[in-house]
């Protein structure tokens, strides 16, 4: 059965929430007039031509909130595809004659909840979600994105809850990846992705199946395998996933943090070196160059320091994750790594944002560990990633 098209799109809520996007921010001066500074899209492309379309239709009829929403959304899915954030400000601008309204049409609020959720403005994204679902029970997108928002949280049951909401809206394998993801981190890792393995390669059969859905599920099935220590499991399901389509921002950091946890800088060099438009993957990119010992990683660090000042002057905190990874293995600063980590950890919980807290901790101050490694105890979390830090801070895994 094929999503909505409305409706499929909105996978890219798992893709925006849990890893952030940011292009170069820092003033670039050539060194010449022939210098390439980027390449333009061809207007020949089909995305660029379903935006000139709708941008079309808009102006023909620019309260209408119904191509409003459509061309937002095509932004919105633009932004996951290619990891450009300046897709999402132009989802904003185009959402501006109903954004700072109370109650905007549903389509609306929907798609501000994405963008809020994307800079990591979480209370204000559920706010506008609750205010859907009183209007509209049955509407599916706001029960996923809530479901979504609520587990980067570290929200587990609520998120099981808007979960099960979606089982007479929404395709089988879109309840049970939604539930049995929120279980993976909530002590039923084994259950959770036997339960969905089967699930997916039931739904893969289906003539009408649809590729965004199936990268979604091969890319969380390949993060429950590597959590379960699954190593070659894991593998076969990263490569499922980067062969169903062009792989997303989300998919490639993703991967290339299972390559570089597995000691496989060389391939994550090759993956990302076209890449590094978008900070997540330049970082993942210097991490590789700097395991391999290779001059090029000076440079690339560089970059970072500059866009990471860049993010520091206009006060993001959406990158403190990144920033805090860069900090502890690019620049030795654990100390500046840790406060990071602890200030991120009080907006978002998601695996990646507690190990990279337990590192710091475990580099500078282990006792700082302590409410991080109360939380994993309290949430039965099994991720076999972890057990090198754990071992550092004399934690039992």
């Amino acid at each position: 059965m094929h999503l909505p098209r409305f409706f499929s799109a909105l996978l890219i809520m798992f893709s925006l929430v849990s890893l952030a996007f940011d292009a170069q921010a820092t003033p670039f001066i050539p060194s010449n007039g022939k210098q390439v500074l980027e390449q333009l899209p061809s207007r020949t492309d089909p995305a660029q031509r379903a935006f000139a379309e709708l941008r079309k239709r808009l102006a023909a009829n620019p309260n209408n909130p119904a191509v409003t929403s459509e061309l937002a959304q095509t932004y919105i899915n633009a932004a996951r595809n290619d990891g450009d954030p300046r897709y999402l400000g132009y989802a904003q601008a185009v959402l501006k004659p109903w954004w700072s309204l109370p109650n905007p049409p549903i389509s609306v609020l929907v798609l501000r909840a994405t963008i809020l959720q994307s800079t990591h403005q979480f209370p204000e994204a559920l706010l506008d979600l609750n205010n859907v679902l009183k209007q509209d029970r049955d509407n599916a997108q706001a029960w996923l994105t809530r479901a979504t928002v609520l587990q980067v949280q570290g929200q587990f049951a609520q998120a099981k809850a808007s979960c099960m909401h979606l089982y007479p809206l929404a395709p089988e394998v879109v309840t049970l990846t939604c539930l049995h993801n929120v279980g993976s981190l909530n002590g039923d890792a084994t259950n959770s992705y036997a339960t969905l393995a089967t699930a997916y390669k039931k739904y893969e059969k289906n003539a009408d199946s649809d590729a965004g859905t199936k990268i979604w599920v091969t890319t969380l099935l390949a993060e429950m395998a590597a959590r379960l220590g699954d190593v070659i499991a894991a593998e076969a399901w990263y490569q499922t996933a980067l062969t169903l389509a062009s792989p997303d921002s989300y998919l490639l950091g993703s991967y290339a943090d299972f390559l570089l946890d597995q000691q496989r800088p060389a391939e994550v060099v090759k993956l990302l070196k076209e890449k590094t438009r978008v900070d997540a993957l330049l970082l993942r990119y210097a991490l590789a160059l700097k395991v391999q010992k290779s001059p090029l990683a000076a440079g690339q660090i560089s970059l970072l320091d500059q866009r990471f000042e860049a993010a520091m002057l206009r006060g993001d905190t959406v990158h403190q994750r990144e920033q805090a990874r860069y900090e502890l293995h690019l620049k030795n600063h654990p100390a500046i790594a840790l406060k990071l980590a602890q200030l991120n950890w009080a907006i978002q919980k998601e695996t990646a944002d507690l190990r990279i807290l337990l590192e710091a901790a475990a580099a500078h101050e282990p006792q700082a560990a302590a409410p991080a490694l109360a939380w994993l105890k309290q949430n039965k979390l099994q991720d076999l990633t972890l057990k090198p830090v754990l071992a550092r801070l004399g934690a039992n895994s």
